[in-house]
């Protein structure tokens, strides 16, 4: 009877998790999928068009803090933030604040405080949540936690929420690179409709948005 007791708890204990975790096949060359399978999880590797980890509907984009400077630079992380809105739910995550500074003006080249306004611009501008791990175990701990979290989070499959007609001509000239939720309700404002918004010429367009305006001569540009 005690045998028994002991066996059930032991195959408790050992139980693997059951939920998959998606990675971008790029994420072979860290240290994350591994520490993530020390943990029990099983890895799918696939290529994500948008972010380095998905799991129950969150995605997660994870940058050291030399790529997170590097990518702030150029402004290649610009992009991805975009690219991240959608999704409802998505996590940045800035790994090895324990090997590297963040805001090292001699190491990174980049001043403190244009650092500090760009996490801020993040987190206000793109509402997006910032994790600081430690290291690539740090990470995937905090990945485990999503992933073990009862299953009350949202679908993968779930249908997005109605937009009004106003929401979804908004939706549509934010679809531009470089239109944001302003420039769009300011073009919106000013044109009433999409169809005076492209119609119109570059030179009434500049007069409401500035050098924005040359990003709608995708229009009449031939797909090669």
């Amino acid at each position: 009877m005690f045998e028994e007791i002991f066996k059930k708890t032991n195959r408790k204990i050992i139980e693997k998790p059951e939920e998959k975790i998606i990675a971008d096949y790029r994420e072979k060359n860290s240290l994350v999928p591994s520490a993530l399978v020390k943990l029990g999880f099983e890895i799918e590797f696939k290529e994500l068009k948008v972010g380095d980890f998905l799991i129950k509907g969150i995605i997660i984009e994870r940058k050291t803090v030399s790529d997170f400077i590097s990518s702030m630079v150029n402004k290649r992380l610009l992009s991805q933030l975009m690219d991240l809105q959608q999704y409802p739910n998505k996590l940045l995550v800035i790994e090895g604040i324990d090997e590297q500074e963040l805001y090292n003006d001699e190491e990174t080249g980049v001043h403190q405080n244009s650092i500090r306004g760009f996490l801020l611009s993040i987190l206000l501008k793109y509402k997006i949540p910032i994790i600081f791990t430690k290291n690539p175990r740090d990470t995937a701990k905090f990945i485990s936690v999503i992933a073990n979290k009862q299953q009350t989070e949202m679908s993968l499959n779930l249908k997005k929420k109605a937009r009004n007609k106003k929401e979804q001509l908004q939706f549509i000239l934010e679809g531009f690179p470089g239109v944001g939720p302003k420039t769009a309700k300011k073009l919106l404002k000013e044109f009433k409709t999409l169809e005076n918004i492209f119609n119109s010429s570059e030179e009434n367009l500049k007069k409401i948005i500035g050098k924005k305006s040359k990003i709608f001569n995708l229009l009449t540009e031939e797909h090669q």
